[in-house]
């Protein structure tokens, strides 16, 4: 799932007639560095939600066949639903036949630009099942969050990392440490029973799901350390594009 439902409102003017989504990174719109990274990846089944100015996404990516993508949209009403409230209302584990798939599934958010490698989101399902099958079930994790190193305008952090490795790579996730800190990317992948409890149509943040599966020691995550930028800000875009 893509999340492309927000306004922009730090890009105004920008985003008052263009959906952040659409704006021009590196020669092409945001959101098309997901759609061909999924693309590449070979994730077909993509689900996008749209509120402002989603009309524009939805002409640029189709139906997505340009991009050998199936996508889907799930419409919002004006001021979106916020990011759980989104994820629950698109309901991506829900297959194109209306088929509910309990497998986990990758969410990013359309407003950062990455080079993180999709595929990992498949190696990272495959584990979160494996532990789900293998451990507790009140301890599985529910959710897996890509964290990066904290940029100039979040010097904090959101979370940390756990030393001790679990399995492939992945950390129990932490609430934010003294030192340490990391920055949660706006990448994650989410075990569909994280939002069983939000109704379609609902509004509903994130943070409180994630909050509640750390402490409950029910999210891992992992350090990227590759290109990464939140394209909130005016400046941070023209950071971008004058590469």
């Amino acid at each position: 799932m893509i999340l492309a439902a927000g306004r922009g409102e730090r890009l105004r003017p920008l985003t008052d007639t263009t959906p952040k989504p659409m704006v021009m990174v590196r020669g092409k719109p945001l959101i098309q560095w997901h759609l061909e990274a999924l693309a590449a990846a070979h994730i077909t089944e993509v689900v996008i939600n749209l509120a402002h100015l989603g009309d524009q996404i939805q002409s640029f990516a189709g139906s997505g066949a340009a991009f050998g993508l199936n996508i889907r949209y799930s419409q919002e009403p004006s001021g979106a639903l916020e990011t759980a409230g989104g994820i629950a209302n698109a309901r991506p584990w829900i297959d194109a036949t209306g088929q509910h798939n309990p497998q986990p599934f990758l969410v990013i958010n359309a407003d950062v630009f990455t080079d993180w490698p999709a595929v990992q989101a498949i190696s990272i399902a495959e584990v979160l099942i494996g532990m789900k099958s293998a451990g507790e079930q009140s301890r599985y994790p529910q959710c897996h969050l890509v964290l990066v190193d904290n940029p100039q305008h979040h010097p904090l952090g959101d979370f940390g990392l756990d030393p001790a490795d679990l399995r492939s790579g992945l950390q129990r996730v932490t609430r934010r440490p003294a030192a340490d800190s990391l920055t949660f990317s706006g990448i994650g992948v989410y075990d569909p029973e994280l939002f069983a409890a939000i109704r379609p149509g609902d509004r509903a943040a994130l943070a409180p799901l994630l909050f509640q599966a750390i402490d409950q020691g029910c999210c891992v995550g992992s350090h990227f350390r590759g290109a990464w930028s939140d394209v909130g800000t005016p400046d941070r875009l023209r950071q971008l594009n004058s590469v």
